[in-house]
């Protein structure tokens, strides 16, 4: 009688099932070439921010020409910087020890102005590896992604990625409330995890996998626990880390992830939002 009734209501691993959201289509709007745009990217009202694992880009968003450049040493202190978001003239940077175990995050602040590193908050080992940071209604959310990849000599995943978590935080950093994800999101993964996340003008929550290019709409669910997956959208990039451009609502900055022939792109995309 119970698993009758599991199947009537359609229950997978405990998660109720749902019919898929809409898909839309963006449109493309400018790429350039950038050579840091390899992990995410941020932006502000005239400049954007290419980030690799020791490098952050800043470039004129009218001539795509770098302007200044942040470098850390190969044996430095930074071992996997990702997205990004811009905030009050400083840029705070999701920061990991990715593939490392056990799993550490950080926040790495830097100085728009200059491009110095100006200040750091540690999570220490909590909720998985830290990929994006974004400010909304007065909190902070940040998601912590972990993995169902093998990575090296490890025999075992890189965390479970059904343990992915969207965390709200104050202004001190620490946890007011979370969220998982739905498990037809996670799938999408594949073996991967939430890489990228930016709040929309629309108040909705825009995700990015590490390679799909596309970003899955989410809101706050009404009951539970687990984020509601609204919609998705086809944008040209390749997972990672994305970020709304605020001076111009609609318009969304990714990356397309080069190889040994193709270089690094930064994508430009407008979104129809409602």
């Amino acid at each position: 009688m119970v698993l009758m009734g599991c199947l009537a209501f359609g229950f997978v691993q405990g998660q109720p099932l749902q019919p898929a959201p809409p898909v839309t289509k963006s449109e493309l709007v400018r790429k350039w070439e950038i050579p840091e745009a390899n992990q995410g990217v941020g932006v502000d009202k005239d400049f954007f921010y290419a980030v690799d694992n020791r490098r952050i880009g800043k470039y004129d968003k009218k001539t795509g020409q770098r302007v200044a450049l942040f470098e850390d040493a190969k044996n430095g202190a930074m071992l996997h910087l990702d997205s990004a978001v811009v905030i009050d003239g400083k840029l705070y940077a999701a920061h990991s020890n990715y593939p490392q175990l056990p799993m550490t995050s950080s926040i790495e602040i830097f100085d728009t102005a200059t491009m110095q590193h100006v200040g750091t908050h540690s999570f220490g080992i909590e909720w998985g590896s830290l990929t994006w940071l974004d400010r909304h209604n007065g909190f902070w959310w940040a998601g912590f992604a972990n993995y169902n990849k093998v990575f090296g000599p490890s025999q075992q995943p890189y965390g479970n990625k059904y343990w992915t978590t969207v965390v709200k935080l104050n202004d001190q950093f620490q946890k007011l409330e979370a969220w998982t994800l739905p498990e037809p999101v996670l799938e999408r993964f594949e073996e991967m995890s939430n890489s990228g996340g930016s709040w929309g003008p629309d108040g909705k929550l825009y995700l990015s996998g590490h390679d799909p290019a596309e970003v899955y709409v989410m809101e706050l669910p009404k009951i539970g626990s687990v984020l509601q997956w609204v919609g998705t959208v086809t944008v040209d990039i390749k997972g990672q880390g994305i970020a709304w451009d605020r001076s111009d609502p609609g318009v969304l900055y990714g990356i397309i992830r080069g190889s040994k022939s193709q270089p690094h792109q930064v994508t430009v995309s407008r979104l129809n939002i409602k």
